[in-house]
């Protein structure tokens, strides 16, 4: 006896219906969890204890009549929506359906049962990181305006790295961009060295120059479950990406994921070809500054020149006018001049005049006659007036002046 496809199938929906009737109160992390047309989608796993990896996988789905009662009290109660990483506690039932397969139907959530283990460790990492004082180190460099010697970390053919290369080498712009692809495993309890073994090759790379000096570190990955992450969301591999000494931008997941090497990288996007766009991107703005300084200089330059030349105008047109305004203004000074000379001589001879006049006053008060008529008298010999007597010898003649005639004598002893 054989059965087809459906009936094996409606075979196993009668089994679980009646063998699986009843509802179940069960544990488990959630993987990843979507809202689309009303239904919430939820992918549940339980993990090793001793390690990072799920033994356990399962879809849930709770439909929207229980999902418009169950997300607002759960929200209210949390404070939070209800996402990946969280451990929840859901009541739930199973459903088989021989054209979708099999399914547990959630009823309730238990909203007391908060995050699950892996967001506990992800802010435990994260409180640990900035107690270091390393959380915003990244932040703290600068991504070179010119940055186009790009060092990947990626799996060697992940369709990610492709996507990332062809979008640098075919930008609209021309950039000429330089990659060197640093190997790692990108999911996986392998994940965390492999990504920190990459990064210390570009650091040696780095430190000793030549072709390895690089602008940044890019870490990219393509899409993949929520719970592929966890190997991005360890304290060994964040407090390598933290402190990297040149910039990293790091794009391992879709909209909904964000990991901590997201958090302390330099900036994080999406997916490989938000990356991409974000190093195009860069070197675009650096050109339009380029070229708008490059405007702003010549349109100075020009206005320079234009202004040279409306002054160098204005001058040549103002020339003759000054040159009349110049003859004008001598021909008034000269006019000027003219009618003041006759006064300013006047003035001029009335001054000498003055002057002569106490001149000869002086001149007169130093008259020998009028010495003479106030009793004084002068001694000449040969025609000199006698001011030593030392200077006379014996038999010498002189003549005596006074007021009213002249005195002759002989010198007869020379006064000692």
């Amino acid at each position: 006896m054989h059965y087809t496809l459906h009936q094996l199938n409606l075979l196993v929906r009668d089994v679980i219906e009646t063998d699986l009737a009843d509802e179940y109160w069960v544990q488990a992390e959630l993987a990843d969890c979507r809202e689309s047309h009303g239904h919430c989608y939820m992918e549940l796993i339980e993990k090793d204890e001793r390690g990072n990896t799920p033994i356990a996988r399962a879809s849930a789905k709770c439909w929207r009549s229980s999902w418009n009662m169950i997300r607002p009290y759960f929200e209210r109660q949390t404070g939070q929506p209800l996402r990946a990483g969280m451990k929840v506690l859901l009541l739930v039932h199973a459903q088989f359906h021989e054209a979708f397969g099999f399914s547990w139907i959630v009823t309730d959530i238990d909203p007391t049962y908060t995050l699950g283990d892996l967001a506990k460790r992800r802010q435990d990492i994260i409180r640990q990181l900035k107690d270091e004082g390393v959380f915003d180190m990244q932040r703290d460099l600068t991504l070179s305006p010119f940055a186009k010697r790009i060092a990947v970390i990626s799996a060697e053919q992940a369709a990610g790295y492709g996507d990332f290369c062809h979008q640098l080498a075919n930008n609209d712009y021309g950039f000429p961009f330089s990659v060197r692809l640093f190997p790692a495993v990108m999911q996986g309890e392998q994940t965390e060295q492999s990504i920190i073994l990459a990064l210390n090759q570009v650091y040696a790379s780095v430190r000793d120059g030549g072709d390895g000096a690089f602008d940044c570190v890019v870490i990219i990955r393509g899409g993949g479950a929520t719970s592929d992450l966890s190997g991005f969301d360890t304290l060994p591999l964040a407090e390598n990406v933290a402190q990297f000494p040149i910039p990293i931008v790091t794009g391992i997941g879709h909209e909904r994921d964000e990991s901590v090497l997201d958090m302390v990288a330099y900036t994080h996007v999406k997916t490989p070809t938000a990356a991409a766009a974000l190093l195009i991107d860069n070197l675009a703005q650096t050109l339009r500054r380029i070229e708008e300084a490059q405007t702003r200089l010549t349109l100075s330059v020009n206005n320079s020149i234009s202004n040279m030349k409306t002054r160098l105008q204005k001058l040549s047109t103002l020339i003759p006018t000054l040159a009349v305004h110049q003859l004008s203004n001598a021909r008034h000074r000269m006019d000027l001049l003219e009618s003041r000379l006759p006064m300013t001589l006047e003035r001029m001879l009335m001054e000498r005049r003055h002057q002569l006049m106490q001149i000869e006053t002086t001149l007169k008060g130093f008259d020998p006659q009028l010495l003479l008529s106030r009793g004084y008298s002068i001694t000449l010999h040969e025609g000199h007036a006698v001011t030593d007597a030392s200077m006379l010898s014996p038999g010498d003649e002189l003549e005596t002046r006074v007021a009213k005639g002249v005195i002759y004598s002989k010198v007869l002893v020379p006064d000692n």
